[in-house]
């Protein structure tokens, strides 16, 4: 299921980073590695607050829609 999905305050596994090579690289270094855990904090418009790898990052929903979990 896409990262944007998923119910605020539940920790999920990322299972799978899609899209293009450079979006992957960009996600994993924000800390979006498989097998990490990420947490959605909330929702404001377009864009996901998540905790991941002890830090708090805004990314947007075309984004979140890459990052699989489950």
């Amino acid at each position: 299921m896409p990262l944007s999905m998923v119910r605020a305050g539940e920790p999920n596994v990322i299972r799978k980073v899609g899209g293009k090579e450079e979006t992957r690289k960009f996600l994993e270094n924000l800390g979006f590695v498989t097998g990490g855990l990420v947490t959605v904090v909330s929702e404001t418009g377009g864009s996901l607050i998540v905790n991941v790898k002890d830090s708090r990052v805004a990314i947007g929903r075309d984004m979140a829609n890459k990052i699989l979990v489950g």
